[in-house]
């Protein structure tokens, strides 16, 4: 299926009642400008990095989720599956909707729709999550190589660790320039995340006589705003579906890839998140392999979501810093072979940099999920794509049931970004008191 309809003579993009269309070739005819995708990737590398990115996240919250809101959240999580699989496929449409040119980010998606100032917003939520959800992945993986290290000489502390987690993902973001570069690290990253699953559900499992009764909830509502806010994160993918689709030598495959890519991760999210809260209940924590029992299944859990956040973390700092190299014309066409070279390392070290330093001093992970889930991704995720897709491609030419959906999908993002936002902050102003 496509998200393109064939141009019209006059050479712009025909816009119809539906979303996805059939898969005939399109042509764009030469005044349209598209990135350079001669050397592009297939489409099974463009689903590796969807799932290297958004699986680890949903995988270590969404247990201490349903504990959270009840199993109302088993519902909450498929609902968020379809809107963000929809807001997958509408946000990279709209980057066609200019029609003599592809838009190149999220950016300038916004910029398009509502100007610099809406330009600007975007810009300032999108890099909150590019550069928060690393953040929260260095603080993971530092508490993880301290906890692998415990009783050794390698035990040097969580913060240290930060740091060296931080230089060791520094080493593939300078050198690997784009998201086709990066496929095969995403490809291992993603299967980490796969093994990790299978150890907590056949663990969790075999904890089950052990842990006694345990108390669950159908639904808690003063806990299930920020409950949303970390299904919402679960999802977050969209800040980086712009390069993502950039680097596919067919982009027509895209809704494939999307669809393709968040039900796999939703399958996985599925295989901890129900055992974990049935066995656990509302005890179960937050990451998940904290709650099974110490020994060898455990370390190895550990070991393997350490490399998964380390391969994951590249990816989006690669995804902020090709935003900024746009915006501040670093390329080889303008600068140079080496010189661009030496400019892309000195930026992209500098995001490394910023990344380090405010892992270190926010190291609590639950919270700082929360956070970050109901700050950034129920906007990107929920509200922007549909407001820019309706704006850019007009309100009337849609069915009533098409506008029900994106209104619906705005109301969940604006009450996971409210509510959410709100509780994070209160428990991270708790937590320094």
């Amino acid at each position: 299926m496509s998200i393109y309809k064939e141009k019209g003579g006059n050479g712009s993009i025909e816009y119809g009642s539906s979303i996805v269309h059939h898969d005939g070739e399109y042509d764009y005819g030469t005044d349209f400008k598209d990135v350079d995708r001669s050397k592009g990737a297939s489409s099974t590398y463009a689903y590796y990095n969807v799932v290297c990115v958004i699986a680890g996240t949903g995988t270590l919250g969404l247990p201490h989720a349903l504990a959270q809101g009840g199993w109302i959240g088993i519902f909450i999580l498929v609902l968020a599956l379809l809107m963000s699989t929809y807001t997958a496929i509408i946000l990279v449409r709209c980057l066609y909707a200019k029609g003599d040119r592809r838009l190149s980010c999220y950016k300038d998606v916004a910029t398009a729709s509502f100007g610099a100032v809406g330009g600007w917003i975007t810009f300032f939520f999108n890099a909150w999550l590019l550069l928060g959800v690393p953040v929260l992945y260095m603080v993971l993986s530092g508490a993880n190589l301290q906890e692998l290290c415990k009783n050794t000489p390698g035990a040097i502390g969580p913060t240290p660790w930060t740091i060296v987690s931080c230089a060791i993902i520094a080493i593939p973001l300078v050198l690997l320039k784009n998201m086709k570069e990066t496929a095969l690290m995403s490809a291992f990253g993603s299967l980490s995340t796969a093994v990790t699953v299978i150890i907590v559900l056949v663990v969790a499992c075999i904890d089950q006589k052990d842990v006694g009764p345990v108390h669950h909830d159908p639904v808690i509502w003063n806990q299930f705003p920020i409950a949303l806010s970390t299904i919402a994160f679960s999802y977050g993918g969209n800040v980086i579906y712009s390069h993502v689709e950039a680097s596919m030598r067919r982009p027509k495959d895209w809704p494939k890839v999307a669809a393709a890519g968040l039900g796999t991760c939703a399958c996985l999210y599925f295989l901890t998140a129900i055992p974990g809260y049935y066995v656990y209940g509302v005890s179960v924590k937050s990451p998940v392999y904290d709650s099974i029992p110490d020994g060898v299944p455990k370390t190895i859990a550990i070991v393997l979501m350490t490399a998964h956040v380390l391969t994951a973390s590249p990816l989006l700092c690669t995804s902020f810093a090709l935003d900024l190299e746009d915006m501040l014309g670093i390329t080889v066409e303008k600068l140079g072979r080496w010189k661009e070279f030496i400019l892309r390392a000195i930026l992209r070290i500098i995001v490394i940099v910023i990344v380090g330093v405010v892992a270190c001093f926010v190291p609590h992970f639950d919270l700082l999920m929360g956070l970050i889930g109901s700050f950034a991704n129920c906007g990107l995720i929920f509200i922007f794509p549909v407001v820019f897709y309706l704006k850019l491609t007009g309100v009337r030419n849609k069915p009533i049931y098409e506008l029900a959906w994106c209104a619906l999908i705005a109301v969940l993002g604006i009450v996971g970004l409210i509510f959410g936002t709100k509780d994070s902050i209160q428990g991270l102003i708790k937590a320094y008191e």
